[in-house]
Order: C-alpha cells, then sequence, then structure tokens
C-alpha cells in the first residue's frame, strides 16, 4: 500500500520553455512520489507533482498555431477568429455534402462524406507537420442528415494507423448537439493522417465536419510515452465553472474546458495566477473552484460518465489542478490527501496560490470513478479542486516498413487514378490495409504482393516499384498502364508477375532474367517490342507473352 506522504527521490532543475528554447531554473525542485495505488503496480505508474513557484519566463502570448480544415466546404472561411481552410488540398475521395437546416457554426454546414466500404479507411493526410512534436487532433461531427436517414452512421477514425476511436454520435445527434473527438500524438513522419473507416456498424457513409491539428508545446502531458502511446481525451472539466466551455484565447492550445459543478461543495470566484504548470492550462480555470473550508472531507465523482469494465484493462492519465484561494501562511493552510476510489492517490499536498498539479502517467480506472479530497491534521481550511483531465492511453499500433512505404507512395504518383483509400499506413490497422495490399507481419512489417488486377488504372509503373524489395507477387494485369517495364532485378524474392492487358511499350527488360525465384510471367496483350531476352526462354518459367505484342520471332534454344 502508499506510504503515508510522497518520498521525494530527486530534485532537478526546473525547466521553462521560452521561445521554444529550454532555460533551467536553477533553485526550484520537483518531488517524485512513486506511490503505487496498489500492490503489485509498476512504478511506470508514479505519480509526480509539480510545485511551481517561479515562471515568470513563460510567454503568454501564444499564437494558435496548426491546421483548421472545414470539411466539405470548397472555399477558404474566416470565422471564430481564425481562417479555416477548404479540404480540397488535404483528401482525395468522399464528396461534399451540405448540411440541411441552421447550424450555430459555419463549419456544421458542409461535411465531406465518404462510401461505405467496409474495412477501407479514407484519410486527410496533414501536413507539413515536425517529426516528434506533439499534436492535439480534434474531429468535430455534426450529422444533418445528410445520409437521409434519422440517426447518423457509426464508424472508426484512425490516426497514422492507429484506431484511435469509434465516432458514434448517435445520441449527440438526438440531442441537437455536435461531436468532437479530440486526441494528442506525435508525429512520426512529415505528416499525420487522420482517417474514417466503416466497420461492421457502418449502415450508412461515414462523413466528417471539421478536423484540427494543433501544434502543442513540448512540454505538455510529457510523461507519457508517446513513442507507445496517444491520449484520448475522456474529460476536461473547470471545476465550480458554470458558463460556456474555455476555450481560445483563454486556453492558448484550443482545448476545450467544460464547466463542471457540484451542488454540494461550495462555488466561489477569484483571480489566481497560476501560468508555470507544465500543461500550461488557462489561468482561467483557477478563478473557480470546489471547495468547503470545513475540515471535512470533499467528495466528487468525476469523470461524470462510467468508463469501461475491468476487462478493458484500460489505463489513463489523470491530471488534477489545485491553488490555495488564501495567500500563503500558516493560518491558512489547505493540506489534504488525494484519493481515487478509495486508494490513495497522493498525500499531503500543501496547496499554495503558486498553483500545482498532481497527474498519474498510467493509472487504472473503471466503472465510476470516486475522487476524495481529505484534509490533513495540519490544514486549517478544507480541500478545494479547480479542474481535471482524463485520458485514455491508446496503445499505438504497428507501422508498415518505412523505406516501403516511402516507395509505395512514388508508385501511387506514378498512377493517374489509384485506389481512393491509398493515404494513411499502407499495412496497419490490419483490417484496414490499402487496397490490393497483402503485408508480412512480424518486426519489419513489409509489403509481399501488390494485386491491382482489373482496377482501370492508368499511368505508368515506377522504377520505384523496385525498392519494395519484400514483393513476392505483382498482379497488374488487365488495366491500361503505359510506358515501359522497370527493371525489377532487384526483386529477388519475386516469383510471379502478370502485367497482361495493358499499354506497356518498348523491349522485354533483359533483367527479368536474372531474377532467381521467377516461375511465372505474363506479358501479352501489350506493346511491347524487339527480341524475347534468352534469359527467360533459358529459365523454368511459366512464359505467355503471345498474341498482342510486336515482338520478333523467339530465338531457338541455345
Amino acid at each position: 500500500m502508499p506510504s503515508s506522504s510522497p518520498t521525494p527521490l530527486a530534485s532537478i532543475f526546473l525547466s521553462c520553455i521560452l521561445n521554444r528554447r529550454l532555460i533551467p531554473l536553477r533553485n526550484s525542485s520537483i518531488k517524485f512520489s512513486l506511490n503505487s495505488p496498489m500492490a503489485g503496480l509498476s512504478s511506470a505508474m508514479a505519480l509526480f507533482v509539480f510545485l511551481l513557484l517561479c515562471f515568470s519566463f513563460f510567454s503568454l502570448s501564444h499564437s494558435l498555431r496548426g491546421f483548421f480544415i472545414d470539411c466539405g466546404s470548397s472555399a477558404p472561411t474566416t470565422h471564430g477568429g481564425r481562417t479555416w481552410q477548404s479540404d480540397d488540398g488535404f483528401v482525395f475521395s468522399g464528396i461534399n455534402k451540405n448540411v440541411t437546416g441552421p447550424v450555430l457554426d459555419p463549419t456544421l454546414s458542409t461535411v465531406r462524406s465518404f462510401p461505405r466500404v467496409l474495412n477501407r479507411k479514407f484519410c486527410y493526410v496533414v501536413g507539413p507537420v515536425f517529426r516528434t512534436r506533439r499534436y492535439m487532433v480534434r474531429t468535430t461531427y455534426y450529422y444533418g442528415g445528410v445520409n437521409g436517414l434519422d440517426s447518423p452512421p457509426v464508424f472508426d477514425q484512425i490516426v497514422d494507423g492507429t484506431v484511435w476511436s469509434m465516432v458514434n454520435t448517435t445520441e449527440d445527434y438526438a440531442l441537437g448537439l455536435t461531436s468532437y473527438y479530440e486526441g494528442i500524438f506525435e508525429a512520426k513522419a512529415r505528416s499525420i493522417t487522420v482517417c474514417i473507416g466503416s466497420n461492421m456498424y457502418t449502415d450508412s457513409d461515414p462523413f466528417l465536419s471539421a478536423l484540427e491539428v494543433v501544434t502543442l508545446e513540448n512540454s505538455l502531458y510529457n510523461t507519457t510515452d508517446f513513442n507507445n502511446y496517444g491520449l484520448r481525451l475522456v474529460a476536461r472539466h473547470s471545476f465550480g465553472y458554470n458558463g460556456s466551455n474555455l476555450r481560445h484565447p483563454d486556453d492558448q492550445f484550443d482545448r476545450f474546458w467544460q464547466p463542471f459543478g457540484n451542488s454540494s461543495g461550495n462555488v466561489t470566484s477569484r483571480t489566481v495566477s497560476a501560468s508555470g504548470i507544465w500543461n500550461l492550462p488557462p489561468s482561467k480555470i483557477f478563478e473557480t473552484e470546489l471547495k468547503t473550508d470545513k475540515l471535512e472531507p470533499l467528495e466528487l465523482n468525476w469523470p461524470p460518465i462510467s468508463l469501461p469494465g475491468p476487462e478493458s484493462n484500460f489505463t489513463y492519465y489523470i491530471a488534477l489542478y489545485f491553488a490555495n484561494d488564501h495567500a500563503s501562511s500558516s493560518d491558512n493552510l489547505r493540506v489534504f490527501n488525494i484519493s481515487v476510489n478509495g486508494i490513495k492517490y497522493y498525500g499531503d499536498l500543501n496547496a499554495s496560490s503558486a498553483g500545482h498539479v498532481v497527474f498519474a502517467s498510467q493509472w487504472p480506472l473503471h466503472g465510476l470513478t470516486n475522487i476524495t479530497l481529505t484534509p490533513s491534521p495540519l490544514s486549517k481550511l478544507g480541500p478545494l479542486i479547480n479542474g481535471g483531465e482524463l485520458f485514455h492511453l491508446v496503445s499505438l499500433g504497428e507501422r508498415t516498413h518505412a523505406k516501403d512505404v516511402v516507395n509505395l507512395e512514388r508508385v501511387k504518383e506514378s498512377l493517374k487514378n489509384p485506389p481512393p483509400d491509398w493515404n494513411g499506413d499502407p499495412c496497419f490497422p490490419h483490417e484496414y490495409r490499402w487496397t490490393g495490399i497483402t503485408c508480412s507481419g512480424g518486426s519489419r512489417n513489409r509489403v509481399v504482393t501488390l494485386n491491382l488486377t482489373n482496377m482501370d488504372l492508368s499511368g505508368s509503373l515506377s522504377s520505384s516499384i523496385a525498392n519494395l524489395t519484400a514483393l513476392s507477387g505483382i498482379w497488374l494485369g488487365n488495366n491500361s498502364l503505359s510506358g515501359t517495364i522497370p527493371d525489377l532485378s532487384p526483386l529477388k524474392l519475386l516469383e510471379i508477375v502478370h502485367l497482361q492487358e495493358n499499354n506497356f511499350s518498348g523491349e522485354i527488360p533483359l533483367s527479368l532474367g536474372n531474377i532467381p525465384r521467377l516461375r511465372e510471367l505474363f506479358l501479352y496483350n501489350n506493346n511491347l517490342t524487339g527480341e524475347v531476352p534468352q534469359s527467360l526462354l533459358n529459365k523454368q518459367l511459366n512464359l505467355r507473352i503471345f498474341p498482342g505484342n510486336h515482338l520478333l520471332a523467339p530465338p531457338p534454344p541455345a
């Protein structure tokens, strides 16, 4: 069981961010507490409290940076203090639809609608972004009856090859409300892909109303292992606040802080500066709180939803925010213990007016959650709380080998009409891999076959296909591909090549005879000329080059 008070394990330099540079503040310390919520849990569930006494180096002026996309719009628009871009340059499939009836926000008047095809994803490619930089991704949905049905479809949303969440806006739409989903992800490449996919529950075309990808400071949520996890927002509230959502400019990253009241607590207002917490919450959340001045426990049930059951094995990032509404003195001490569902979360927090965040990087929760703040014997005043954030830790899926991704993109660029779902990660999620692709699995996740037979493709076949060195089969027959056949000799594992019924021209490459495992080659009904390479005639090969080409008679056997 956890000890009764936090154990200081280290003192380190506290760093601020100023113009994206780290500046050490040498006389500050950070206390680390390894209080475990129950016996047997790993130290990865360590709690950290940051007692922030001096952060005047933080720049409070922050312009919102990122991509703001009005899905389905045909032209840029300006409203809400920012310019929203048309989605034409970010997505290459789907159609624009107009929402009938009045909407509260202009971005809700149009949607991008995608075809309902089981296990096919359609992606927005957003960039350029900075690799390893952290971004907030927010998707907004308002159905507006665009499919002609009374209720909206249910479908998946995917970020960079990982199913982020299922989208179910049915309840919100029945109440006339907009739905939004928010996550925090680290960019793994020069772009972030946000995809929509039809699953077994999808009964009409999936859609998207708006997409935002906002640049974050790297101090935010920085104890999360973003190499292996993303964060999916469950709840974010300003306690004791009863107005509309707090957002930009109060929150410099335009995070939404919803009001959360509790009739059993006392609600007061004041002005407190607490700008130095690493997650950079808006100072306005510290103007209200839930509190009691009596020396008695303060309880709240938060978040106001029931979380999935224990069989899910979900873990959560929890951040709770505190700032004393009295000047620090021996007569105004607010010292209390924090427990979550009866398990000690943090002991003897001395809440000062400078502001604190107490957070857990991985904490198991399920069902309804109860937070109890219990005054310690040292306290002169009762406990209080100003805000909270709760995220579900999303395990990131695997990714296709980077070399294969680059070269498949080059193959795609050489096609005039590539398959509409050729965006995002080619192999992942498994159920949403690209049309015509099969993948190896294992540690390297290579593309092993390419089958786009009878897909009405036109354009040429890029020489970059020869860099997909795990390929064992290429099936591109019955299309309208033109140009020359590239050198495929680097593909040492290649066994089958079907390029028949196209418009390829030029000579049959001599190098095809140098592929050691090649056992089947179909080239008939193209516009090929010249001689048939002797190296192909000498192989034990199922070779079909006639009819339909303009080849010289095959040379006699050697």
